[in-house]
């Protein structure tokens, strides 16, 4: 892979040239796509989005907006020190023009990487690929169980709702309208898991086969964009080298600072956190690198002195933006280390393998499931995402159904209450529906249920919420 092409500035549209006076003060096309980003309606949504803890009346539980805007901070500057490394693995090939467009390219990544995620959290799309399971068998369309009339493929895209999946169709979606029509550098360093549903294996050894990235619908369109910037190679579509960049900034930020949100939260002590830290340390597991002798025990321990200066609060916030920086580090470390295995697309790991800080992220991240994951306000949500996204797709499924379908027999026709919840569909689902269509009966079938996932997915907490109470009479 080649960075001229890496960082391609084509787009799926073409946009209108800007009067030649504007060279005067320039700006390169990232940052352009950066100011579409922030403009945009979806990106918007997320501020009323479960990050981890349901949204709270008070100001300091992050939601995926401020969860998003963190991660691209991270994610620029990893950019940054990539560029400004002074050791021995410095990649030779990344001069200064294209340092300043990779900072550019993660920053945008960063906010778009969860703009495809579902109301209620990752649990929201759990929710949503289970109910496909049972619902691909048991709803009919003209006769048949839904699941006769698809492909494989198809039925893996419903029955795996994967975010990622659909944050790379709301992009794609530029075609039909431009609101976000971003560069393909952009899009391609987004698809953290360039596979199908058909390919994925959660436990492969292969990081990028760990989940789907892309549905059956965009299959094309992504083929065309990774061929562009060059991770095309034959049929395998590697990963953009600046995705590995993207998927340290995400885990660096939800391990510090969703635990930082626990914290505030009380759903543990200092003294919990650093007994459940020493307990889960392996020393069998720890191991010189080439990055500084810095380990996790270490770690442990200037966590221990800062509250001999501090109060709890204080020293933890102290300790986990320290602790995020060595993060940063070693994720720079091992991305100049491995540059040449990354930039030929035959790494297969994160940014943590083989540093000192791997267990470190281990750790932070196995914190959050014992303190947190299972505690009464996050149950509780799950409980009311499994009511409210199950009713919505029961009644939006069926009205889509038989929706512009043409039956001079008048025996497949929407139900009165279908029309009525298709009235219900924003005008811009619908119209991308009509553009997308191709006139074979399964496959548009299948961009119906889409539309469904397309409509659900864009909602927020609150309207999906306010949706189900007016729609079963609560309201």
């Amino acid at each position: 892979m080649e960075w001229m092409s890496l960082l391609s500035t084509e787009k799926l549209v073409s946009e209108e040239m800007e009067p030649d006076v504007f060279l005067q003060y320039p700006i390169n096309e990232f940052e352009k796509d950066y100011n579409k980003i922030v403009s945009s309606a979806a990106f918007r949504r997320l501020q009323d989005k479960t990050q981890v803890f349901p949204l709270d009346k008070s100001d300091f539980i992050r939601t995926r907006l401020t969860h998003s805007i963190e991660v691209s901070t991270i994610a620029r500057q990893l950019g940054i020190m990539i560029s400004k490394n002074t050791t021995k693995y410095k990649p030779e090939d990344i001069n200064g023009v294209e340092a300043e467009k990779i900072a550019s390219v993660l920053l945008c990544a960063g906010l778009l990487h969860d703009l495809g995620n579902p109301p209620f959290g990752h649990f929201g799309e759990t929710v949503i690929g289970d109910w496909f399971k049972d619902g691909l068998k048991s709803i009919q369309y003209k006769g048949r169980d839904l699941r006769s009339w698809l492909t494989p493929q198809m039925i893996a895209d419903l029955e795996n709702f994967e975010g990622n999946a659909q944050a790379l169709r709301i992009l794609l979606k530029a075609k039909y309208n431009s609101e976000i029509n971003l560069s393909f550098a952009v899009i391609g360093t987004l698809v953290k898991y360039p596979t199908n549903s058909l390919s994925f294996e959660k436990d492969a050894q292969d990081i990028k086969k760990h989940k789907l990235g892309y549905f059956l619908a965009e299959e094309d369109e992504f083929k065309h964009i990774s061929k562009v910037i060059g991770t095309l190679s034959q049929e395998e579509i590697r990963r953009h080298p600046l995705t590995f960049m993207l998927e340290a900034a995400d885990d660096i930020a939800y391990a510090t600072a969703d635990l930082e949100d626990a914290f505030k939260k009380r759903l543990f002590t200092l003294d919990d956190f650093i007994n459940y830290f020493k307990k889960s340390i392996d020393h069998t597991k720890i191991k010189e690198h080439a990055s500084p002798e810095y380990y996790s025990n270490i770690l442990i321990e200037d966590l221990c002195a800062r509250r001999k200066k501090e109060k709890d609060s204080s020293a933890f916030k102290g300790w986990l933006n320290y602790t995020r920086r060595w993060l940063m580090y070693v994720s720079v470390y091992r991305f100049s280390y491995k540059y040449k295995d990354i930039i030929s697309g035959s790494y297969c790991g994160d940014l943590f393998d083989e540093t000192n800080h791997s267990l470190t992220i281990r750790i932070l991240k196995d914190a959050m499931k014992e303190f947190a994951y299972n505690t009464p306000s996050i149950l509780k949500l799950e409980l009311s995402a499994q009511t409210i996204l199950s009713f919505l797709l029961d009644n939006f499924v069926h009205a889509v159904l038989y929706y512009d379908y043409q039956d001079k027999a008048n025996q497949y026709v929407p139900s009165k209450a279908d029309k009525k919840y298709i009235s219900i569909f924003s005008d811009n689902y619908k119209q991308d529906y009509e553009k997308a269509k191709t006139g074979d009966e399964a496959f548009d079938l299948y961009l119906r249920l889409l539309m469904v996932t397309d409509y659900i997915s864009g909602m927020t907490d609150s309207y999906a919420r306010s949706l189900y109470r007016e729609l079963s009479g609560i309201e």
